[in-house]
């Protein structure tokens, strides 16, 4: 019997914008429309960010949860995760999602040079917020910018200030940060095996790796992520025509390695998030 495999859709990510793919859904009526869309194509965790009336990245609260609200409306076994990252925010401003208690949302344990600014993620404000999600009940994704993230939350999680057993993702091919080489996918889901123990992990590469990346993970019983976050296109010089088109080539991609795309049920027990009947 096939594995199970998580398939995560990034919709919008903090950079590209509707110059660079008209796809790109940024106002949160489209994101919703996205979502859905890319759960009937086979992604059960939405990674989410919202955007400004001019497009920047934005911490809006009534934004979050307008996302939020449609998504559960229209098919409320998709797992809905916050992005605690993004440019051009504060670090207050990033984290105040945190107080609509999403089932899930990101969290880089340390900070890393992205090609024009520091992602500030500093000591003191890491054992903060580790707590905060413990106490919110909001399940993590450690999002692994560079390998002493995966060690920080390792330690995060024996000092119990994290919940175990958190999904960590790999993020590769940001300029300054991990190159995308499948010798750190390998290693990486050593490190998670040993170090956090019934920890599920994934990893994602942006741009042409995207689909590599996918690959990589599948092969080792990992999970994945896709989506127009990470890369706009489909094909060489071919944009991709939604988020949806993307998440159906990562589904298709799972029978080559013996998985199957993750059904919401499955998801949901993998990532230890509450079944949608216990949902508030």
């Amino acid at each position: 019997m096939s594995e199970p495999a998580i398939i995560t859709v990034a919709i919008t990510g903090a950079v590209p914008t509707t110059k660079d793919n008209a796809a790109v859904p940024v106002t949160p009526e489209q994101q919703v429309a996205s979502a859905v869309e890319a759960f009937r194509a086979g992604a059960t965790v939405c990674h989410v960010h919202v955007r400004d009336e001019h497009e920047r990245p934005s911490s809006d609260p009534q934004r979050y949860e307008a996302v939020r609200a449609g998504i559960q409306r229209e098919c409320p076994e998709m797992v809905v995760q916050f992005s605690t990252g993004a440019r051009g925010r504060s670090i207050e401003e990033r984290f105040a999602c945190l107080e609509l208690r999403p089932e899930m949302a990101s969290f880089a344990t340390g900070s890393v040079n992205f090609p024009n600014q520091i992602y500030e993620n500093p000591p003191a404000v890491v054992e903060d917020i580790a707590p905060r999600f413990v106490a919110l009940g909001i399940r993590p994704e450690i999002e692994v910018f560079d390998l002493a993230m995966l060690y920080k939350a390792a330690d995060l999680v024996h000092r119990e200030q994290l919940a175990p057993a958190p999904h960590v993702q790999l993020v590769m091919g940001i300029k300054n940060a991990l190159p995308p080489r499948e010798s750190l996918v390998e290693f990486f889901a050593a490190e998670v095996a040993e170090l956090i123990p019934g920890a599920t992990w994934g990893c994602m590469a942006t741009g042409r790796f995207q689909l590599a990346a996918n690959r990589w993970a599948l092969a080792r019983g990992g999970h994945v992520r896709t989506g127009l976050e990470d890369n706009l296109y489909y094909d060489k010089g071919r944009l991709a025509a939604s988020n949806a088109e993307l998440v159906a080539r990562a589904a298709g991609l799972c029978a080559e390695y013996g998985r199957h795309p993750a059904s919401p049920a499955e998801t949901r027990r993998l990532l230890h998030v509450s079944t949608v009947g216990a949902l508030s």
